[in-house]
């Protein structure tokens, strides 16, 4: 009995050691975890990455295409310095318009387009005549305007009535229709109270073709130049 109670006691310890051992060995209970603080910001290189970033590129808006303005120069217009010579005042109107034509200028782009090629003494001119007559730019100008106080300008009185005597007795006279039509368009400025009526305009035209073309044309009574033309072309 006394053996079987000292192998009791043993196993008894036994197990209080295994016990004891298995405690030590387990893990500590884990707590939440801490993750360590981040480290401060050195905001001169923030910075710097920023000022080196690409900036964005910046969208180009509207239909694309050359400007009026470039589609003028493409056509390379005469500039005008305000000659004393009427002739080359009139030439340098003529090749205005001619290139206007060529780009189908809007109307009010002409102003711009125009005064934009005078120089020395005539871009003095139209400054001083912007600043006291205009309103420095405030008052809008029509083409038709400019084009009278340009002529007023720089063609002589005496040269304007010349040049409207001439339309007064233009013929077609050895000149095919067309030669005849463009010279009759461009001595007809000088006659404003004539081409503004467009039925008088018609009628003076086909007065001046040649009479084997007049007789066909004029049976048919057109009311405008243009149809009055078309049929001296047929």
């Amino acid at each position: 009995m006394a053996s079987r109670g000292r192998r009791g006691a043993h196993a008894r310890e036994d197990e209080q050691r295994r016990e004891d051992r298995d405690e030590q060995q387990a893990p500590a209970p884990q707590g939440p975890t801490v993750l360590p603080p981040p480290p401060p910001v050195d905001y001169g290189v923030f910075m710097q990455g920023l000022a080196q970033a690409p900036a964005p590129v910046p969208q180009e808006h509207g239909h694309g295409g050359p400007s009026i303005m470039q589609r003028f120069k493409r056509m390379a217009p005469p500039s005008f310095n305000g000659e004393s010579q009427p002739l080359l005042a009139e030439s340098w109107m003529r090749e205005i318009e001619k290139i206007f034509r060529a780009i189908r200028c809007a109307e009010e782009d002409k102003l711009s387009l125009a005064t934009y090629m005078l120089q020395e003494r005539a871009d003095v001119w139209w400054a001083s005549l912007l600043r006291t007559k205009f309103e420095d730019g405030a008052v809008e100008v029509a083409w038709d305007e400019f084009v009278r106080l340009f002529r007023a300008k720089f063609i002589p009185e005496h040269i304007q009535d010349k040049m409207e005597h001439e339309f007064f007795t233009l013929t077609q006279g050895s000149m095919a229709v067309l030669e005849y039509e463009a010279r009759f368009a461009e001595l007809s400025k000088y006659a404003p109270h004539i081409v503004a009526d467009e039925c008088r305009k018609a009628k003076k035209f086909v007065m001046g073709l040649k009479p084997s073309l007049r007789s066909r044309v004029v049976a048919f009574d057109h009311r405008t130049q243009d149809e009055a033309l078309s049929a001296a072309c047929r």
